[in-house]
């Protein structure tokens, strides 16, 4: 599925605060998570959520506070919080971020991991290339820990580039478009995707995607991974 930015609803959830939200994909659709963009005001809160929630930092500067220490996060700064955290996220002025929520999923053995709170800014990590995709590159959010059961990256195209294959795998995916465009196949359909596009894919969705135009093509995507 495409949703495209005329075709949003905002309204706010359960518990904000000077704030309101978009829902681009929830467990309403049949996604087995919940993504969705924050349009704060200043003074904008959220609620505690009781699933674990990562926050990827749009525009503007958002507060992630717990009982301990405060992160003031800007464009690209973005926090994990475990389950049933009770972390303070709030907003310096207006800003925008996105959103994912998922009931964590254990696994065998690793039940006694406790996960903590992580936060971290993408603008210091450093991009690995996507084998055989030249052209392309991936930072890698979260740690690549079997303890995760979900990963966000960011994936950035120079013009041209592309995906050396169709896809389609176990995985779901929600993907926001942040900058450039390009063309999207989604099953047996070819779209043009621009920035502040949503993308949904559901496992086993045929995927593929190459950028267009003169800047790079740059997109935040979510897939469930290490689970069976």
């Amino acid at each position: 599925m495409l949703l495209t930015p005329d075709t949003f609803v905002r309204a706010p959830l359960p518990g904000m605060t000077n704030a309101t939200a978009i829902v681009h994909a929830s467990p309403a659709m049949g996604a087995a998570f919940t993504q969705y963009t924050v349009e704060f005001s200043a003074g904008g809160t959220l609620a505690p959520c009781v699933a674990q929630r990562f926050l990827y930092v749009l525009e503007g500067e958002i507060e992630v506070q717990d009982d301990q220490q405060e992160h003031h996060l800007t464009a690209d700064g973005y926090a994990y919080l475990p389950a049933g955290s009770a972390v303070r996220i709030s907003s310096i002025g207006q800003a925008r971020a996105q959103v994912i929520e998922k009931p964590y999923v254990p696994l065998p053995g690793l039940e006694t991991i406790k996960l903590k709170m992580l936060v971290g800014d993408e603008t210091i990590i450093k991009p690995k290339p996507l084998d055989g995709c030249p052209g392309l590159e991936v930072c890698i959010l979260l740690p690549e820990d079997s303890v995760f059961d979900f990963a966000v990256n960011t994936m950035t195209y120079q013009p041209g580039a592309a995906l050396n294959m169709v896809e389609a795998h176990v995985m779901e995916h929600g993907l926001l478009m942040l900058a450039g465009g390009g063309i999207y196949r989604l099953g047996d359909r070819w779209y043009s995707v621009a920035a502040g596009d949503f993308i949904w894919m559901a496992p086993w969705c045929p995927q593929w995607f190459g950028a267009l135009g003169q800047q790079p093509a740059k997109y935040l995507i979510y897939k469930d991974w290490n689970r069976y």
